[in-house]
């Protein structure tokens, strides 16, 4: 009993943490910092390498904002976008435009929401195979990429890998090394190369990692194009095409005789390409400044303008010289 009572008064008492410090999560928590210098010391994780303690305003170079942090889209929709958007702006204004020179709405109405529903099928369609078409050609290089690096021996990949990085500055040492890694990945994860007729890669064929992929990115400057990714471009420039021709129709919809729906058809027009064109230079970044977003309305709706006019004038010319 004596025994026990000395080591339990030996046993150093520890407070219990803090109940605001155990509700945090491990994920809420931000990572520890290591200086720049502690790889004399010890070798500190990648990712948890700052020099902010030695910054005089100790601030993480991850923290700083640049003075247009605008968040851009994905190009492929961005460009998809654009394409609808643009052709059916663009495409059905000229048709009403020049169908305005037959005389009444109906006309055009009629002539107008034939082509639109056509031209929103033909466009999602075209952007479909366009897709599709990349993705298959994409899968040919990487199999005859695949069979190449398998052929060949690693002082050939060391030349074609030294080819993509010595422009860029990386010496021939380091580009050995790299070339050396990633056809070790490649050995370790490949496999017979599918056949030439088969649509799908074979599965050990790894389409993210390797010299493989390495090439293909940075040689060749191509990317694997995912299935969805068809069917996302299909409907983006269907759907564009589709909502960007129904507004030059909105006035022959309530105005019977065409030359006078023509009129506000233009107006509306034109401040949708103008907004449009703005639009497009903020999501795409070509606009820095106030006169980058005047170019990119005033362009767009100088474009849409011309085909107007230009199909306006070809209908009149022809009606006229059917008359006399």
């Amino acid at each position: 009993m004596t025994s026990t009572h000395q080591a339990s008064t030996n046993i150093t008492a520890v407070p219990l943490p803090n109940r605001d410090a155990m509700s945090g999560t491990a994920v809420n928590r931000p990572p520890p910092v290591w200086s720049l210098e502690s790889n004399k010391i010890s070798i500190a994780p990648l990712a948890e390498k700052c020099d902010k303690l030695n910054r005089q305003d100790g601030i993480c170079c991850k923290e700083l904002k640049n003075e247009d942090d605008r968040i851009l889209i994905d190009p492929d929709v961005i460009r998809d976008i654009i394409i609808g958007l643009s052709d059916g702006l663009t495409v059905p204004f000229a048709l009403t435009a020049g169908l305005s020179g037959l005389g009444t709405s109906r006309i055009v109405v009629v002539g107008g929401l034939a082509e639109l529903i056509a031209g929103a099928i033909s466009m999602g369609i075209g952007g479909f195979l366009a897709s599709q078409a990349e993705r298959d050609h994409y899968r040919f290089l990487q199999r005859h990429t695949y069979s190449r690096v398998m052929r060949s021996c690693i002082g050939e990949m060391e030349r074609e890998v030294y080819a993509v990085l010595g422009p860029v500055g990386v010496d021939e040492s380091t580009s050995s090394a790299v070339a050396n890694c990633l056809r070790k990945i490649e050995d370790e994860h490949g496999s017979t190369p599918a056949p030439a007729d088969e649509e799908k890669p074979s599965r050990g064929m790894k389409s993210d990692s390797g010299l493989t992929p390495f090439l293909l990115k940075f040689g060749e400057g191509m990317e694997e194009v995912p299935t969805r990714r068809l069917y996302i471009s299909a409907f983006t420039i269907g759907m564009g095409y589709l909502l960007g021709g129904i507004i030059p129709l909105l006035p022959y919809f309530f105005i019977p005789r065409a030359i006078e729906a023509l009129k506000y058809s233009c107006i509306i027009t034109g401040i949708v390409l103008l907004i449009f064109g703005a639009v497009k230079g903020r999501v795409t970044g070509a606009a820095r400044n106030i006169w980058g977003y005047i170019w990119g309305a005033i362009s767009t709706m100088a474009v849409g303008g011309f085909a107007a006019a230009a199909a306006y004038g070809l209908v009149i010319a022809v009606e006229r010289s059917s008359t006399s």
